[in-house]
């Protein structure tokens, strides 16, 4: 009694607009009080009128009332915050749109802080009290307030679903197991309820072990975040001073050849003017000779002339110091050819190294997710050629060095430090790092193979084999069966059969495998490891007539 009391007045002294304790309460013409704030705001809405009206009797004020705090009321509001009873104001509030409310309440409903599974009701707090003192009520079972209490009733029978058939998997009423749920397979809802109870404790154990997982997942994440920075920026400031080291070598040797070039420059210079000089002072002798010739020929006297003809003649007789041949606009030409042909080197060097840089750079992958689909692998295809150099002089190979035949005849290849002279097999061209895929088409018994370039080549020893030491992996194909070879050690592989063999190499993740390629791939065989070197993809023979053929993906 004592709380419907209080909250009897604390309704008295609240604001019909904002429903709380009145906050410097002043008292309308009309009589109604509001918060000051409230009808201020309300009031401000209907400036545009010029007509201000109350809102709870609607009586209309022109001009707009001066308001003066209601001393009293405010007074009386501050005794009721002293006792406590605001709080029990806050407890006791109304049901909003989405609150549900209490079933017992008159007139405007309070919120409601429990429903009952048996009375299918919500209740207040006052309301609720009897579940709590009643004997009888303390048996109810009381569930957080809920909208849907009536989900719980038989529709057909309006009674209490406790009943769960399992035939159909749903809540059904005791009269509903004498009709349409007769002889299905039923439980109580009790019991039900305590089985999928334990499922969901199950469910939440390894909801709950997933968080962890994903938790420390995260950490790892947030730590590589922290690692590609550091990484990345210490791989900027290397690769910073190595450009300039290279910028700065390169300035040192333009320096050397500008330096070469003055000095020879000098020489040459030198050389010239010293000719230059020798040919003046002979241009000069020969003037003067001429001179002479033309006085002696300009002589009347013809004994004077043949007098002293010997003398003077024998100085016509003289040759020039030395021979002048001059290449025009030929000085330094070579050198600029020489300089040249470094640059065009180097910038192959740089085409190359920087198709090189950037595929490093692309295969930059902290997740290292792989492909799933032959779409996403084919993103990886690579075009794979055989070297003449590494195959068996019983081999031949055709289509451009894609496909290769074992063959009773040897063929004419060349001695070659890189030719397998024993086994019959033969490796690719191409050295394969970062991701690659590729598809080989087989026919007979065909060993499907990887292979790193330091793989001996000469002699009949395992250290030759694919597949029969540590530097090489093979797939062994025919058309009864599968097995994979490593370190001379043999495993049955498992898996559909087809003609088609898909490779997938992720050389940094040193991972390798071998699909069963034809409408779908299947997994046949997969190796993790740590690849020390660079990889060569190759294949190796059984029999005669056996081939096999490196195909051109689109």
């Amino acid at each position: 009694m004592a709380q419907q009391r209080n909250q009897l007045d604390s309704e008295k002294f609240s604001c019909s607009i904002c429903l709380d304790l009145l906050k410097d309460p002043v008292t309308t013409s009309c009589g109604h009080s509001y918060c000051m704030d409230c009808i201020k705001t309300h009031w401000d809405g209907e400036d545009g009128m010029r007509i201000y009206s109350c809102p709870q009797c609607r009586k209309t004020f022109t001009p707009r009332p001066v308001l003066q705090k209601n001393v009293l009321f405010a007074e009386l509001v501050e005794d009721l915050k002293k006792t406590g009873l605001q709080a029990a104001a806050a407890d006791h509030c109304y049901a909003g749109p989405e609150d549900v409310s209490c079933d017992f309440c008159t007139g405007r409903k309070l919120k409601a802080v429990k429903s009952c599974l048996v009375c299918l009701a919500s209740y207040c707090e006052n309301h609720l009290q009897p579940h709590y003192d009643v004997a009888p009520l303390k048996k109810h079972q009381l569930v957080e307030p809920s909208k849907n209490l009536q989900e719980n009733f038989c529709s057909r029978h309006d009674k209490m679903k406790e009943i769960f058939c399992l035939t159909d998997q749903q809540l059904i009423c005791y009269l509903c197991t004498m009709d349409e749920h007769k002889r299905h397979e039923t439980v109580s809802a009790a019991a039900e309820r305590k089985k999928k109870q334990k499922e969901l404790e199950v469910s939440r154990l390894n909801v709950q072990q997933r968080i962890q997982d994903r938790q420390k997942d995260v950490k790892l994440l947030q730590q590589e975040l922290k690692d590609i920075k550091v990484s990345a920026d210490k791989t900027v400031e290397e690769s910073e001073k190595m450009f300039t080291q290279m910028i700065r070598l390169i300035q040192n040797r333009q320096r050397d050849v500008e330096q070469q070039i003055r000095s020879q420059q000098k020489n040459e210079e030198s050389r010239v003017k010293e000719l230059e000089e020798k040919l003046e002072q002979e241009i000069r002798d020969l003037k003067r000779k001429d001179a002479e010739l033309k006085q002696l020929s300009d002589t009347p006297d013809h004994s004077q002339f043949l007098l002293n003809y010997p003398s003077v003649s024998a100085l016509s007789e003289s040759k020039p110091t030395c021979s002048i041949n001059i290449h025009p606009h030929r000085h330094f030409e070579d050198v600029t050819a020489a300089v040249k042909e470094l640059r065009d080197k180097i910038q192959d060097i740089r085409r190359d190294t920087w198709t090189n840089i950037s595929l490093a750079i692309a295969e930059v992958d902290v997740l290292l997710s792989g492909p799933k689909t032959r779409d996403e692998f084919l993103k990886y295809s690579r075009e794979i050629t055989l070297d003449p150099n590494t195959a068996f002089r019983f081999l031949e190979l055709s289509e451009g060095d894609r496909k290769v035949t074992r063959l009773r005849q040897e063929q004419h290849y060349p001695d070659h430090p890189d030719r397998f002279t024993k086994y019959c097999q033969v490796l690719s061209k191409e050295s394969l790092t970062g991701r690659c895929y590729w598809e080989v088409e087989w026919r007979g018994g065909v060993y499907v193979s990887f292979a790193y370039k330091s793989i001996c080549r000469e002699g009949s020893s395992y250290k030759c084999g694919f597949g029969r030491n540590d530097k090489s992996w093979s797939l062994y194909c025919d058309t009864n069966s599968y097995s994979f070879w490593y370190n001379n050690t043999r495993a049955f592989v498992s898996g559909p059969r087809s003609s088609r063999i898909g490779v997938y190499l992720d050389h940094r993740a040193g991972i390798l495998s071998f699909y069963s390629t034809s409408e779908t791939m299947t997994l046949l065989h997969r190796v993790q490891t740590t690849f020390t070197e660079p990889i060569h993809a190759g294949v190796g023979f059984f029999s005669l007539g056996d081939t096999a053929e490196f195909l051109k993906l689109k």
